[in-house]
């Protein structure tokens, strides 16, 4: 039977394009989109990417780096739109951005020069901080340096970056820096950082507490502040309420404000160092600050103590006495939790050929290993052909994660299918599989007869390439054992996780390998005859239940008329197919219209397709009231009332999460436990890139979906399994 096979049958140059694009091209391609790949895979170790900013360690000596002449270092910080980082006292919420330095003895560094920061409005609250881009300066003193020695600068910074939500985020930076050498390129950056810093007020100033209030007195300030709205607030944090009116009033020269105080203050300060600045809504002045330190007369009403819970002061002392008491963590510890970790993916894999989106290949593999039931030795060829294109997918897909992953991508298992132009690619592929098995076109017709006839002689190639097809398409599936696995697998050294990555393969690849290798296998099975032609048709079905599948997953994550559009690209498709075997003459003419058509709806696809990366709520069973989309302060919220929570961490393309979804989170016992429990319903979509819910995911040590997580108050959450069953979450809700 010529052309009988869907991936194997096609020509060796094709397939191998197909592979290469799909495993590796496309998934590079869908995270390129949000910076440059040379930075994000850390060319510059000065330089930090994320998705919300681009951090900087630049440095400024205008008469070279010696000893006694000024030497600047900064954190340069290039915010997102609407991302900010904060200030030295945040505000109502947030942190200020840390800086720990390791520097050579002879560089020692100064305090931070903090810039004038903004007031940031979010909702009722009021917070201090940056946007666009800030730079954050250090003064070094440099002390003799010996001839010829390079200055090693090292820095570890954290900060928190938020816009509705709050991302912590943290990165390493390093400079070598050449004694002589003048460093003048960011002069510019340098001068406005020193342009926007408030200078230290030298006139009168007064603060006292009278109740619950503490006024500030400024006097004659400069005649270009005069009757300009102004605000000012401690550098240190939680003394006074941000989010407090200003009310301050000018008397001639002299400017006050009286201000509440913070219901978290614990402290009684003797002395206060203030920001006095102007409003936003007033016009610059020079400079654009002042920083003024007084003394506080008055009696400090009593502090607020902070209030712990009970139960809470217990579980802080006892992790205090068992820090105090642990020994060292001996090394065979960790080697146990990788080997479990090893055979855990192992099982996994072995399970995954269960899964339904494996299904389709499986049944590819069923009929090639049929055209050779006589053929023993191209069993075996075939088998370990395939073993290694599965183990080698693997760890190829594995090696990617991690490289973006240390390049600041906040990625988890299955991300390429997070990608549309991914899942539309895969639907196409399997829709072209379906139209061959289903007998509408041959790959061979379109192709030179010595390419046509390539795939004979390289049988070998056509069985590693279904491997690489296999891996495609199971990769988005978590079986259970393997979620485990994979969180520990991305936290780990790149050769321990990528041994992980290769026990998943040969688990997934170890049925084919056992069934080649065995005659009876062989045996069992019919010979060649006219019931491999009714097979190959009827395996193009489960092939278009796939794009049934595919096109759906596209449409949770770039709306319906985007999912339409494919369908209708992907008939076309089909139609150009059917024309392209017709005869010369009327090829001619069908062929280039459908060509161009498909032209057409690609370029509206991508349309689509480059809209808001925002994730899309996945479609539920379940009454949209009961479930609500996932925020880490509802969470917070609910555990701080002691109320239940369960969180689904799913995807629509995910067929686990799907299965879970329609079977056990819909039977009735599961939904009258929830309502009895009176249980928050909370639905992570991981449909398109989140970092959020990747970061929720890594706390909890996983790094794929479908995870199920139970909350009980301040309890430790309950992870459950992958396939989760009725009784495993009736006993996860009991408290």
């Amino acid at each position: 039977m010529r052309d009988t096979l869907c991936f194997s049958m096609l020509p060796h140059a094709v397939r191998r394009v197909l592979a290469i694009v799909l495993l590796a091209t496309l998934p590079v391609l869908a995270w390129a989109q949000s910076g440059s790949l040379a930075q994000r895979l850390g060319a510059n170790p000065a330089v930090v990417v994320t998705e919300q900013l681009r951090a900087e360690l630049i440095a400024h000596a205008p008469q070279g780096v010696r000893s006694g002449a000024p030497l600047w270092l900064g954190l340069r910080l290039q915010h997102q739109p609407h991302w900010h980082t904060y200030w030295q006292n945040p505000g109502d919420s947030g942190l200020p951005t840390s800086l720990s330095w390791r520097l050579p003895p002879a560089v020692q560094a100064g305090d931070i020069q903090w810039p004038v920061p903004q007031r940031l409005s979010v909702g009722p609250m009021i917070n201090h901080g940056f946007e666009n881009t800030v730079l954050l300066s250090v003064p070094m003193r440099l002390g003799a340096v010996p001839q010829g020695q390079a200055l090693d600068i090292q820095l570890h910074a954290s900060w928190l970056v938020c816009q509705q939500a709050c991302i912590p985020q943290e990165g390493d930076f390093r400079l070598t820096l050449t004694p002589g050498e003048v460093l003048n390129t960011h002069a510019s950056a340098f001068e406005q950082a020193q342009a926007a810093q408030p200078e230290t007020w030298r006139g009168q100033a007064q603060a006292s507490v009278e109740g619950q209030r503490l006024t500030l007195t400024v006097h004659n300030l400069p005649s270009a502040w005069h009757g300009r709205a102004l605000w000012a607030v401690p550098e240190q944090s939680d003394i006074t309420q941000p989010a407090a009116p200003p009310e301050g009033r000018w008397t001639g020269a002299n400017w006050t404000v009286s201000l509440p105080l913070s219901e978290l203050r614990s402290t009684r300060p003797e002395q206060i160092t203030w920001l006095l600045a102007p409003l936003a809504n007033t016009p610059a002045l020079s400079p654009p600050g002042w920083r003024v330190t007084t003394p506080v007369a008055g009696t400090w009403p009593a502090a607020t103590e902070p209030t712990v819970p009970a139960a809470l002061q217990e579980a802080l002392k006892a992790n205090a006495a068992a820090s105090a008491s642990a020994a060292p963590v001996p090394a065979t510890a960790t080697h146990s939790a990788w080997l479990l970790a090893v055979l855990g993916a192992f099982v996994g894999g072995l399970i995954l050929n269960l899964m339904p989106c494996v299904f389709p290949v499986l049944a590819i593999k069923v009929l090639g290993f049929a055209q050779h039931a006589g053929d023993r030795r191209a069993h075996r060829l075939s088998g370990v052909a395939d073993t290694l294109g599965v183990v080698g997918s693997f760890v190829a897909l594995g090696l990617l994660l991690l490289v973006l992953r240390a390049a600041g991508d906040n990625l988890g298992w299955g991300f390429q299918l997070q990608n549309p132009w991914v899942v539309a690619a895969l639907a196409a592929l399997f829709t072209l599989l379906a139209l061959n098995l289903a007998g509408l076109f041959e790959f061979g017709q379109f192709m030179p007869s010595r390419l046509a006839t390539f795939q004979a002689k390289h049988p070998v190639v056509d069985a590693f390439l279904s491997g690489v097809l296999a891996v495609l398409v199971a990769s988005p599936c978590t079986a259970p054992f393997m979620g485990a696995s994979l969180g520990l697998a991305v936290s780990l050294p790149a050769a321990q996780a990528l041994t992980i990555f290769a026990s998943m393969g040969l688990g997934l690849a170890l049925p084919y390998l056992l069934a080649s290798w065995v005659p009876a296998v062989a045996r069992a099975l019919p010979r060649p005859g006219a019931w491999m032609l009714a097979l190959r048709q009827a395996l193009a079905f489960p092939m278009l239940l796939t794009v049934v599948w595919l096109v759906w997953v596209l449409g949770q994550q770039a709306g319906m008329d985007a999912a339409a559009l494919l369908l209708v690209w992907l008939v076309t498709l089909s139609a150009l197919l059917w024309a392209l075997g017709l005869k010369p003459g009327l090829k001619v003419w069908i062929a280039p219209v459908l060509i161009a058509a498909l032209l057409a709806l690609t370029w509206q696809e991508a349309k689509f397709f480059t809209q808001s990366d925002a994730p899309v709520t996945a479609n539920t069973t379940a009454p949209q009231t009961a479930w609500q989309a996932w925020q880490p302060e509802l969470v917070a919220q609910a555990r701080r009332d002691g109320r239940t929570v369960f969180v689904d961490f799913t995807a629509a393309w995910c067929v686990t999460c799907q299965v879970n979804k329609q079977t056990t989170l819909a039977k009735p016992a599961v939904l009258a436990a929830f309502q009895k429990n009176n249980t928050l319903l909370l639905r992570a979509d991981w449909t398109r890139r989140d970092p959020l819910i990747t970061t929720a995911l890594a706390e909890l040590g996983r790094s794929g979906v479908p995870v199920y997580v139970v909350y009980h108050g301040r309890q430790a959450p309950r992870v459950l399994s992958e396939l989760i069953g009725v009784d495993e979450v009736l006993r996860a809700l009991e408290p």
